[in-house]
């Protein structure tokens, strides 16, 4: 039984009532009247207290407890000195890097480093370590080595078990033990959090906390009361020697692995109550640590194991281990109820940066802090993408009168509010209010998408309800304009054209972005998304909808180069679609594996986890070096001619030399210009120097592509 998220008596702290803001220094815990701060989270984005960056929605709604809440936000992290600068709390530390992971952050998909961060006053780089969740946490034990330590947030939560690191390009053991972190709290955390706040206030100690949904941690021993079943029973990965019993205990890591050069024996699934069922004690044992690191054919299959695990109504705890420790990961938690999440976004955030960085820029606030987030998770499953992994594929809602309240807020407390409502959206703008037709069939639910390889029966597609939401929101006095900025699903849009037409007559401001990701069915096919088809109905809609409002509006499609199962030629078609469709990329996104995603796992292992993992499985191209990064990359700028000579060669090399000349059908010219000034000028997002695109959450996107002459309309 799950306990409602504000129905715990509060804390006796609650008397101070809601700070203005979450305290940074002692003098503002003494301003307070605090003598201690209860709970310290500790984070590698500046503190922006408002609803789309995690440690003001933590810190929040433990205040709301009742718990005196700190922030050390960016600290200096050559000692332990600056994570003292609040003293010892009360309860725990809680450590994230920030809304992005620390390496993402500080790194292009080349590798190379980047020389700001969005999430940093002034745009200003290195104000945090790579791998910031271990750093810090060193940094922490140095300082206060008896006080416990939760670490969360997407870093944490990605590389929970062990994972593919590609900036050390090798197999990481699970942070927990690079940590040293008492737990790890992965995808939305505010269950876990809450539980773990009111326990250990009442006196329970931090490592007897093993019970709580979305949450692992290290142990020496699988517990006698508990059955491990190999994961290789459920999903044979190699050659096994004799039929095996589904219900097999490999408690030691050994029994894990299978004898090599027997003939291989088909299991049957094994459906298995997990301990949140009440029947059998039962835990999945994936490869140990010892072995994916050496066998990419495991790494394959435990990644593939792990997102099958990943539906909080069936999936089983899973143990991983690492030595002669256990990593265990409870199962995922379970969604916020609808009135839950409203009460989240509704805590008394400011929305507005800490008083103490004065009026320095930030960039990723300055992106979001008009915008409205109206729900999570994502059911797409993208394989690249690390949404799923982390706010899971059940669609978690607010109510409508809860954004509206919130449209009314920024209108009537923003001093920068112009009138303009920035988006309406989430991880999925189009995904508000749909879910299965049925409880019972989405809690029995294995896939990993929705909508791949096609829209799923058992899907309400009807987006009707969002129709209303626009018509409201943009109907509250004061409120001139509501746009929609996050992606959209036009596979799930063109299910209800009425919605199409609404969105493109009332909320486009000139250009749509949307992600096909590619035209060709190889690499579409492991990225789960849909064929290009899916894409050409929803722009036909859009034209014949943009016409009929009297709007001239594009649609800014996003395309991925060096994507696992990409050929070369695959993006030479690409490249083909693009300039028979007049588009032409300002910057392109490149491939970029991040930890836990599928996509990453074909990356290293060259299988594919979306099928039955087994040696003899067929391998995928997998681009790793970097000038066939490159050349990808190259194909979507096309028409630069500093990757002609490129391009030139590898059109002879893949039999295409008949693309290499100067008409209309040809890819690139012959010949290189004789000085750059005398080419086509590169163009410029528009006329008045619009920006293409920015994700949901304020994260910087790479711009996309634009339609023929750089105009801004609409």
């Amino acid at each position: 039984m799950t306990t409602p998220l504000f129905s715990y008596r509060k804390f006796w702290a609650e008397c101070f009532g809601p700070a203005p803001e979450l305290p940074m220094s002692r003098a503002e815990m003494d301003a307070l009247g605090w003598d201690s701060c209860d709970v310290i989270i500790v984070t590698g984005d500046a503190y922006v207290d408002h609803p789309s960056f995690g440690m003001a929605v933590i810190g929040r709604l433990l205040e709301a407890q009742g718990f005196r809440v700190g922030i050390i936000a960016q600290p200096q992290w050559d000692s332990a000195e600056p994570f003292k600068v609040l003293g010892r709390p009360n309860l725990f530390f809680g450590v994230a890097a920030g809304n992005m992971d620390s390496m993402i952050n500080r790194y292009t998909a080349d590798r190379k480093r980047r020389n700001d961060d969005a999430y940093t006053p002034g745009n200003e780089g290195d104000k945090r370590p790579d791998r910031a969740v271990i750093v810090y946490s060193q940094r922490l034990r140095e300082a206060y080595r008896d006080v416990p330590l939760v670490i969360g947030g997407i870093e944490a939560s990605l590389r929970r078990i062990a994972h593919y690191d590609y900036w050390s390009d090798k197999v990481r053991r699970s942070i927990l033990l690079d940590s040293r972190a008492d737990l790890l709290l992965y995808g939305n955390a505010e269950r876990a959090i809450v539980d773990i706040a009111h326990r250990l206030a009442g006196g329970e100690p931090i490592h007897t906390v093993r019970d709580l949904r979305g949450t692992a941690f290290v142990r020496k021993r699988i517990p006698a009361d508990w059955k491990a079943i190999d994961s290789t029973s459920i999903d044979i990965v190699g050659p096994v020697s004799a039929p095996v019993n589904p219900y097999i205990d490999t408690s030691s890591a050994s029994c894990a692995t299978t004898a090599a050069g027997a003939a291989v024996v088909e299991a049957e699934p094994v459906t298995l109550v997990g301990a949140a069922g009440g029947a059998a004690q039962t835990v999945i044992r994936i490869p140990a640590y010892e072995q994916v690191k050496s066998d990419s054919a495991l790494y394959a299959h435990a990644s593939r194991i792990l997102h099958k695990e990943t539906n909080p109504y069936n999936a089983r705890p899973l143990v991983q281990a690492h030595g002669d420790r256990e990593v265990w990961l409870n199962a995922p938690p379970i969604p916020l109820e609808t009135d839950e999440l409203d009460a989240v976004f509704e805590l008394p955030y400011t929305r507005q940066p800490h008083s103490s960085y004065g009026n320095a820029r930030i960039a990723a606030y300055e992106m979001i802090r008009h915008s409205i987030n109206i729900m999570r998770g994502c059911f797409g499953g993208c394989t690249f993408c690390s949404i799923t992994e982390h706010e899971g594929r059940i669609i978690q809602n607010r109510s409508e009168d809860s954004i509206i309240r919130e449209v009314e807020k920024i209108r009537d407390t923003s001093p920068a509010f112009t009138g303009v409502i920035s988006d309406l959206g989430g991880p999925t703008a189009n995904m508000w209010r749909l879910a299965c037709k049925s409880k019972k069939v989405e809690a029995a639910c294995r896939r990993l998408s929705c909508v791949f390889p096609g829209i799923c029966k058992n899907l309400n597609t009807d987006q009707t309800p969002l129709i209303s939401l626009y018509r409201r929101a943009r109907s509250v006095p004061g409120i001139k304009k509501v746009l929609i900025a996050s992606g959209l699903r036009y596979d799930l849009a063109v299910e209800t054209p009425a919605y199409v037409e609404e969105l493109v007559t009332h909320h486009v401001g000139g250009y749509l972005k949307i992600a096909p990701e590619h035209t060709e069915d190889g690499p579409l096919d492991k990225m789960m998304k849909p064929g290009i088809g899916s894409y050409e109905r929803f722009r036909s809609m859009f034209e014949k909808y943009s016409k009929a409002a009297g709007k001239e509006q594009y649609l800014i499609p996003y395309f991925i180069a060096a994507h696992p199962g990409t050929s070369d030629r695959d993006m030479m078609n690409l490249a083909l679609w693009l300039k028979r469709n007049k588009f032409r990329a300002d910057q392109v996104q490149t491939f970029y594996p991040s930890p836990m995603a599928s996509a990453t796992a074909m990356y290293y292992s060259g299988k594919n986890p979306l099928k039955r993992v087994t040696r003899g499985s067929d391998t995928m191209p997998t681009i790793k070096k970097m000038s066939q990064r490159q050349l990808h990359k190259a194909f979507l700028r096309y028409h630069d001619p500093d990757n002609w000579p490129a391009l030139r060669l590898a059109l002879k090399k893949l039999g295409r030399a008949d693309l290499i000349g100067t008409g209309k059908l040809h890819l690139v010219p012959p010949r290189q210009p004789a000085r750059r000034h005398q080419t086509v000028p590169a163009e410029r997002p528009g006329a008045g120097g619009r920006p293409f695109a920015t994700q949901h959450n304020g994260l910087p996107r790479t711009p996309g592509l634009r339609k023929g002459k750089s105009k801004t309309r609409g």
